[in-house]
């Protein structure tokens, strides 16, 4: 069994699990090692054995790095890496063994940055990576609200943190802000949330496209921008939770003028990607009056797609909508690329740009498309 040196993570240009130094009070007992080795080899009818989607939880090919063992709220924990998988192996008195796998292959300095040590009812308690410089925590739907500081002891196991309520009203949604080493990245700050799985998923923002700059790459979501946006989506991460996600990126594709001056709009689409690859795109219009907690206007969601990824960056969408003096628009927006929108059907329009507005009584049938720089045309999501 494998372990880094304490200082690893300080002179590698490699940062994630295969620099994690061992911790806990328990890494030489080798008699809870010895056990958790057999199980995994061996699991058999004393362990209870979950895994997140299109993980394996087969025996590793190779000896696995000890990343982790101790005592956890009454439990004592093993943390192993084999170059692909993190696996949490725990045992508490009077109850079943346990032992549970998450995909942990190409981490990086974000998605290796905190593992789940322990869930004990509505609270999870994490071990964060040695290049975390700070930890803080803060409710996504409290957008002006300040970040709050979350204790972590010595052996980079924090205190307790609240967990989502997935079932109740959506009224908070607790998330780490986690700020990384200088001998990392200067005031590198980023969020993570609990969804289920060993990892945390790592959140993100692409913020909305600027006058002839290059196409945005997804940043940090610490931005007040990022903040506000991910406010209105956030409870809608509650349909990920346990499936393999490790990452979720929140695109502000367009922004749009609504006509009769009633303000601006955003058409957003947040896009999850699994750490074995498969990815879920959601594309919503989002009405300048949104409260905190209010995902917009649903317009598509799409499972198993490229939608909103670096291998597939054009998007157009459309959506109804009724101005304050009641008169019924149809809207559509498209990606910077977009330089002409169309509308066929008993809805006609035709318009330079990258979004539209046209007066379109309820019930008219009205089919989106739109031409890009390239000359190459594009239809609306469904």
């Amino acid at each position: 069994m494998g372990r880094a040196p304490g200082t690893a993570w300080q002179s590698s240009s490699r940062i994630d699990f295969t620099v994690w130094p061992v911790r806990g009070s328990l890494v030489d007992d080798q008699a809870l090692l010895g056990r958790a080795l057999r199980a995994w080899a061996r699991p058999g009818t004393a362990v209870q054995v979950s895994a997140a989607p299109r993980t394996g939880t087969g025996p590793t090919a190779a000896p696995p790095q000890l990343l982790y063992a101790g005592r956890v709220d009454d439990a004592d924990v093993v943390l192993l890496y084999d170059g692909e998988r993190v696996v949490r192996y725990a045992e508490t008195t009077g109850q079943q063994a346990e032992l549970a796998f998450s995909r942990a292959d190409n981490a990086d300095v974000t998605t290796a940055a905190a593992l789940v040590l322990s869930r004990t009812g509505s609270r999870t308690r994490f071990l964060f990576a040695p290049w975390v410089a700070e930890s803080t925590t803060r409710d996504l739907l409290a957008p002006d609200s300040p970040a709050r500081p979350l204790h972590v002891g010595d052996d980079g196991v924090s205190d307790v943190v609240a967990r989502p309520d997935l079932t109740g009203p959506c009224s908070n949604w607790p998330v780490l802000q986690l700020r990384s080493s200088e001998r990392i990245a200067e005031k590198h700050a980023f969020l993570l949330t609990d969804l289920g799985d060993l990892s945390p998923v790592h959140l993100t923002y692409t913020p909305p496209p600027g006058g002839g700059v290059p196409a945005r790459q997804p940043r940090e979501a610490t931005s007040t921008a990022a903040l506000v946006s991910w406010s209105h989506t956030a409870c809608t991460l509650r349909s990920s939770v346990g499936g393999g996600v490790r990452s979720v990126n929140n695109w502000v594709f367009a922004e749009q003028q609504l006509p009769e001056n009633a303000g601006q709009a955003e058409w957003l689409c947040s896009r999850a990607d699994t750490w074995n690859g498969p990815g879920r795109a959601v594309v919503r219009f989002q009405p300048p009056t949104t409260a905190a907690r209010e995902p917009g206007t649903l317009i598509v969601d799409a499972r198993d797609t490229s939608y909103c990824s670096r291998f597939n960056q054009h998007i157009l969408a459309d959506a109804r909508w009724s101005a304050p003096s009641g008169a019924s628009y149809l809207l559509a927006a498209g990606s910077r690329a977009v330089t002409r929108i169309t509308v066929t059907g008993q809805v006609r329009a035709d318009t330079t740009g990258t979004t539209l507005a046209v007066k379109a009584p309820p019930g008219q049938s009205a089919e989106i498309g739109a031409v890009l720089s390239t000359g190459r045309t594009l239809g609306a999501v469904h």
